[in-house]
């Protein structure tokens, strides 16, 4: 049986970033039959224009191909000011204009509960792309204020079962 290949998208520039770390962790405990990997480049992109959509500037080409090779997506954005980050939301519109995210299977998750409507904002903008959400593989953890790293949530004796579990929920979804 062929690996089921997840992509897993991270919100956030920040250096010390929560989601960050939850994605990192993900990947140290994803299951020997998922492929895994984390892209956090939004920075590079440039500014979403839709006279750009048909010959997009390379480093938009190269992200529109990891997600379009990829069975399912994970995206853990954080909330800023009770909305998505300038940077992702960019990163986001530029996956408009493409067929890769078009009926892309993705599941929220989020190292902070208290996002609500972030997570609700993000989830309407991925749904009117074409994309369909995987609610049983849906993740948020209280990690909001925490100093953690990637390792530090793996082994966690309460987080790293979580985590676990999502990504075990998230392959059979994706195989379904």
């Amino acid at each position: 049986m062929p690996r089921v290949k997840v992509l897993a998208l991270c919100g956030s520039l920040r250096v010390g970033s929560t989601n960050l770390a939850l994605l990192q962790a993900a990947k140290i405990l994803a299951p020997p039959d998922m492929e895994f990997s984390i892209w956090n480049r939004q920075a590079g992109l440039p500014h979403f224009t839709p006279d750009l959509e048909g010959l997009p500037p390379p480093e938009v080409q190269k992200f529109r191909d990891h997600v379009g090779v990829a069975d399912g997506l994970i995206i853990a954005c954080p909330e800023y000011a009770r909305g998505l980050p300038g940077a992702f939301k960019n990163a986001l519109d530029w996956l408009v204009g493409g067929e890769t995210f078009i009926n892309k299977p993705f599941a929220q998750w989020n190292a902070s509960p208290r996002a609500a409507e972030a997570q609700n904002s993000l989830r309407l903008v991925l749904e009117t792309m074409s994309g369909r959400c995987l609610e049983e593989a849906a993740l948020a953890l209280p990690l909001i204020k925490q100093e953690v790293t990637g390792r530090g949530l793996a082994a966690h004796p309460e987080w790293g079962p979580q985590i676990s579990l999502a990504l075990v929920r998230l392959g059979a979804a994706l195989r379904a």
